[in-house]
């Protein structure tokens, strides 16, 4: 029986496919780079960002990886508030919350910059801890979110994680437990059945499901 429910949060709860490809684009402009149309982002994106980058097409000989990364999420910081929660997030979380869920987010966000995203967005309310990691190079969650499992003594046959990469996938088996995964974000379908896990459209498809 679920009682804790993990969910990732860009391509998740907020809908921001379109900023972080513009962005992308606007870095391989920079760099006289051919830019990429949503389609094939969807069939790149990966983790950690530096390998989905290269895959891109961006340099590093013409500007590192690091730099690159800040340049980002310099935009980022300044644009995300462009972007919108998926259609019926909040309703979905007040739900779960009701029926008495342990809710999470887990994300390779940087800790400062997805607390204020969720003030923004108004979801810090609807759960009970928002964990994100140190630093804006978004390589991996894996380490946090095991330590966050026991720290907290979480009986790993009564969780999952929701998310919209294959990345979340690993982190969620890292973890040992289950995952759905949603195709409303920054991976297609095709990518993500590679996972073998179940595969729904967005996070609404939750509300009755455990």
């Amino acid at each position: 029986m679920i009682k804790h429910i993990f969910l990732d949060f860009n391509g998740t709860l907020l809908d921001d496919l379109d900023l972080c490809l513009d962005l992308l684009n606007w870095m391989l402009k920079d760099q006289n780079k051919p830019i990429v149309k949503k389609d094939k982002y969807k069939n790149i994106f990966t983790f950690p960002v530096k390998n989905y980058y290269i895959k891109a097409g961006l340099d590093f000989n013409i500007e590192s990886f690091e730099s690159l990364a800040h340049k980002f999420m310099n935009q980022y910081v300044i644009r995300y508030k462009e972007c919108k929660l998926f259609d019926g997030v909040l309703d979905t979380l007040d739900y779960l919350k009701k029926k008495g869920y342990k809710t999470y987010i887990l994300s390779a966000s940087k800790q400062s910059i997805l607390n204020e995203q969720c003030e923004y967005f108004g979801l810090t309310k609807y759960f009970d801890e928002i964990i994100g990691v140190s630093d804006i190079y978004a390589s991996s969650k894996e380490k946090i979110a095991v330590r966050f499992i026991e720290e907290n003594d979480i009986n790993v046959d009564e969780a999952i994680f929701i998310g919209d990469t294959l990345h979340d996938e690993e982190v969620a088996r890292t973890m040992g437990i289950k995952c759905y995964l949603v195709e409303c974000g920054h991976q297609s379908y095709n990518v993500l059945s590679e996972a073998g896990v179940k595969i729904i459209k967005n996070i609404n498809e939750l509300k009755g499901e455990f």
